[in-house]
């Protein structure tokens, strides 16, 4: 299996060094235009926050037909990866609760992959990073648009206004630098602050939103959200926030203890828990999507639907595009399957 990143060096090198690409990777079919979120795109396939750390690796996947391409999640200042490991692979257990626990990856086939990451959302500095999401979106070709991640970064002693006003603040900058469309990350399953966690929170949801429209005026704006565990919540959310964004992205990465055999936490005893990512969390992703979409119709809801979780195969794919998804963002997966829009686009070229 080839891995265009690689999980035994750390997030600098393989920040540094772009992705490990295999040696033939063929042509990237041409398919007719799309039009989503006011965008003439090539596709509706893309690649979420995570995986695509700097403009090296937007241009690099850009090449590979993934026309909705997000620069990795970034903040108002420098914040370092967690130590190694940040990546590993786990046995899916078909549980969505619970421990999970490390496997080999040379026991699973490419499109059966689970993981679990573990980065703590790390961010350059903003003068790193605006430049460089310039250079990414120069690097992206007709039909192609870039999505900028940003998460606050919150101090101690803050509260819902001055965490709304980081994420706008970043937001801002994210625009300028060129993003085409802005993304909020109100999730992420390995960081132990308030940001991790806001989307459960639909008031505090909709105040954050409400200052990133303010900032950014018309440009679209997108809420990552994780996974509701009772879908009640989620309709919640999705009615607390429409009208003021364009879309949410979903679902990000599942939380759970991730062990070795032994019992150790597999990214020491301060992060116990992480997320998993992959075949695991596909179904559960694929509910959730087509629960989002039930609730968007039932309620006259203005929102498009990027879903990710679990997307390995064209199949999977098709399996969001039928539950009511706009587009189609895939996460782990094009590390161990970076040709997967090639594949998509021949067999379904009106994606």
């Amino acid at each position: 299996m080839h891995c265009t990143y690689d999980i035994e060096k750390t997030y600098r090198e393989n920040y540094e060094s772009g992705p490990n690409l295999p040696p033939d990777v063929g042509s990237v079919p041409p398919t007719p235009t799309k039009r989503f979120m006011g965008f003439e795109l090539n596709s509706r396939l893309g690649i979420a926050a995570g995986l695509l750390l700097n403009s090296k690796w937007i241009a690099a996947y850009s090449r590979l037909g993934y026309d909705l391409l997000t620069y990795k999640t970034v903040r108002r200042s420098y914040r370092p990866c967690y130590p190694l490991p940040n990546w590993v692979f786990v046995t899916d257990d078909g549980a969505l609760k619970g421990p999970i626990y490390r496997s080999h990856r040379g026991h699973q086939t490419d499109h059966q992959i689970t993981s679990a990451v573990c980065f703590g959302m790390p961010s350059m500095a903003p003068e790193v990073w605006r430049k460089d999401v310039a250079v990414a979106r120069n690097a992206l070709s007709s039909g192609q648009r870039l999505i900028v991640s940003v998460v606050a970064t919150p101090e101690e002693g803050w509260g819902i206004t001055e965490i709304a006003e980081d994420f706008a603040r970043c937001a801002l900058w994210a625009k300028e630098a060129g993003a085409d469309i802005v993304e909020a990350n109100l999730s992420c399953p390995n960081v132990c602050t308030a940001e991790g966690s806001i989307y459960l929170d639909p008031d505090f949801s909709h105040e954050v939103a409400a200052t990133l429209r303010e900032r950014i005026s018309n440009t679209p704006l997108l809420l990552k959200i994780g996974y509701f565990e009772e879908p009640d919540g989620l309709a919640e959310f999705l009615n607390r926030i429409d009208g003021v964004v364009d879309g949410v992205t979903m679902v990000n990465g599942i939380t759970r203890p991730v062990l070795e055999l032994d019992g150790r936490p597999v990214f020491g005893p301060s992060y116990e828990k992480a997320g998993v990512l992959g075949r695991a969390i596909h179904p559960a992703s694929v509910q959730s999507v087509a629960f989002a979409r039930e609730v968007i119709l039932r309620d006259q809801l203005d929102l498009e639907i990027l879903a990710v979780g679990g997307a390995a195969l064209v199949d999977d794919i098709e399996d969001f595009f039928q539950a009511g998804a706009g587009a189609v963002l895939m996460g782990s997966s094009p590390m161990y399957r970076p040709l997967l829009a090639i594949e998509a686009k021949q067999a379904h070229p009106r994606w």
